[in-house]
C-alpha cells in the first residue's frame, strides 16, 4: 500500500506549521516587541505632531565613552529636543522618578526592571554633550506602549501610548530658534554613527557586556539595587570588606558575613 498519497495532506500542513511556529516565535520575543512599540510611537509622531514644527529623528546610535548607546527616538523642535524612550511591557507597573528599579507584575508573578527614566539619562547627557544644549533644552520623555497600566503615580514625562504627544505640545516654552533647530537636526545626523549592519551588532555586543557585568556583580537583597564594595570603619569588624546597597541610607541592604555596624 501507497502511504505516500494517504500521508500528503498531513505532509501539507505541517509545511504551514512550521513557519506559522517560527513565526509566533518572532512576535513573542523582545526584539519584535521592541520594534513594535519603537513603531507606534513613530506613526503616532507622524500623524499627530505638526511636520514643520516637530523633526522626528528614529534609532540613533551615538558614540561614547564606554562605547555606545542608542536613543530611539528624538523629537527637534523650538520647544525643546525631546530625546523618548520606548518600553513595550504589559501587566501592572508600580515605580516613582527616584526608585532605581520598578516592578512589572502580571497576576503573581513580579520582576524589577531598571527605572527609565534613569535609563533615559545616560541618553540626555550624551545629547547634551554632543549639541552643547542645558538641562532646560533637552527634556526626557519615556512612553509605555503595550498592555500595561501604572499603579503609581508616574512624572508628567512619563506616559502611556498618545500620552507623550499630549506631553510635548503642553511644551510651549521657545526653547530653541529656528536657527538652533537646524543646527541641531545636522548635529545629531553628522554625529550618529551610520545605520550600517556592523556598527549595530558592536552597540548590541557592548549592550551585552554591560549586562552580562550587571549579573555577575551581587544586587542588594532588599530592592535588588546596584550595590558597592564598603569597608567597616567601627566595631569588632572594623576594616572588613562588604558589599552595601547604593542608595544607601533610604535602602540599607548589605550582603557579606552578616556584617553589622
Amino acid at each position: 500500500m501507497d502511504y505516500t498519497q494517504t500521508l500528503q495532506p498531513l505532509f501539507n500542513a505541517l509545511s504551514w506549521l512550521v513557519p506559522l511556529a517560527i513565526l509566533g516565535g518572532v512576535i513573542k520575543s523582545p526584539w519584535f516587541k521592541g520594534k513594535a512599540g519603537e513603531a507606534i510611537v513613530n506613526l503616532s509622531a507622524k500623524l499627530f505632531l505638526d511636520k514643520n514644527r516637530y523633526h522626528l529623528i528614529k534609532n540613533v546610535t551615538l558614540p561614547t565613552e564606554e562605547g555606545t548607546t542608542q536613543i530611539d527616538h528624538i523629537i527637534v523642535s523650538r520647544y525643546g529636543v525631546f530625546v523618548v524612550e520606548t518600553k513595550n511591557m504589559k501587566g501592572w507597573i508600580f515605580g516613582n522618578a527616584k526608585q532605581r528599579y520598578w516592578t512589572q507584575k502580571i497576576f503573581k508573578c513580579s520582576q524589577k526592571f531598571q527605572n527609565p527614566l534613569h535609563q533615559n539619562y545616560k541618553h540626555v547627557k550624551t545629547l547634551q554633550s554632543l549639541l552643547g544644549l542645558s538641562d532646560e533644552q533637552v527634556l526626557s520623555v519615556v512612553v509605555f506602549v503595550g498592555d500595561s497600566t501604572f499603579k503609581t503615580p508616574m512624572p508628567e514625562n512619563v506616559t502611556h501610548g498618545g500620552g507623550y504627544v499630549r506631553f510635548i505640545k503642553v511644551q510651549t516654552e521657545q526653547r530653541l530658534s529656528d536657527v538652533e533647530v537646524q543646527k541641531v537636526i545636522e548635529a545629531i545626523e553628522s554625529g550618529r554613527l551610520a545605520a550600517t549592519f556592523r556598527n549595530h551588532r558592536k552597540h548590541v555586543a557592548h549592550v551585552r557586556e554591560i549586562a552580562a557585568k550587571k549579573t555577575s556583580e551581587p544586587r542588594c537583597p532588599k530592592c535588588q539595587g546596584e550595590m558597592v564594595k564598603r569597608t567597616v570603619k567601627r566595631g569588632e569588624n572594623i576594616g572588613k570588606e562588604f558589599f552595601g546597597c547604593k542608595a544607601f541610607p533610604e535602602c540599607r541592604g548589605m550582603v557579606g558575613a552578616s556584617l553589622r555596624q
